[in-house]
This record gives structure tokens, C-alpha cells and sequence, in this order.
């Protein structure tokens, strides 16, 4: 289930809080259970969401791609990294957006439990 594609700039978009509402459900579903570990602005607030597996973390970031569409990227690189290299990543783009969400999946596989292209 894609929450947001093919929007344009000019369309309406989902609101964070519901969309982070919707993800925690598909993670559980997904038996992938998840939770907010910060809540950030609930109308406009961007997303991280870090995936917990048996090796480390990855911290996905999510972005717009030049057509509004909404993708995801490794911010924290290709492979599993350590709590502490997790935990500066996190605290660094909550210090440029006050308005960030931080959610946490166990994702042994490290991939989300939502659909989203991931680059």
C-alpha cells in the first residue's frame, strides 16, 4: 500500500500524523511492530524512520523527488551501523528541522514495512 504517489506540487499531500498513524499499522500488520520516538509536526513534519536488524541500524530519510513524489534514502549509508552512529544521524536532522518525526521499526531484513521507492 503506497500512502503517497504521483502527488504534485499543487495537490494536497497526507498529513504527517496520519501517515505515521498508517505506517505503525502496516509495520504491525507486517509483523514488523513500530513506534514514534518523537513526534514531530503533525500536519507538515517530515519523516526518519530507523530499522532495527540483528546487525545495527539503517536510518531512512524521507524526501521529494523532483516531481513531488515521495522516495527514501539511506541516510545513514548502504550497511548497518552502531547505536551511537544512529543516535548523532537522528539528533543532527532534528537540529536542521524541529519538526521532525523519528519512528523505529524492527526490521530484520532492513526494509520498511510501507511501500515507497527507496534510493
Amino acid at each position: 500500500m503506497l500512502l503517497e504517489s504521483g502527488i504534485s506540487m499543487s495537490e494536497p499531500r497526507i498529513k504527517a500524523g496520519i501517515w505515521v498513524s498508517a505506517a505503525l499499522r502496516i509495520g504491525s500488520a507486517d509483523n514488523k511492530p513500530g513506534m514514534v520516538i518523537r513526534k514531530g509536526d503533525a500536519d507538515a513534519g517530515g519523516v526518519l524512520v530507523i530499522l532495527r536488524g540483528r546487525s545495527g541500524n539503517m536510518v531512512l530519510t524521507q524526501f521529494r523527488e523532483p516531481g513531488g513524489e515521495l522516495a527514501w534514502m539511506r541516510g545513514t549509508g548502504p550497511t548497518p551501523v552502531n547505536e551511537e552512529t544512529t543516535d548523532a544521524y537522528v539528533k543532527k536532522q532534528v537540529s536542521y528541522d524541529p519538526d521532525l518525526w523519528v519512528l523505529e521499526f524492527d526490521a530484520a531484513d532492513y526494509l520498511p514495512p510501507f511501500e515507497g521507492r527507496l534510493v
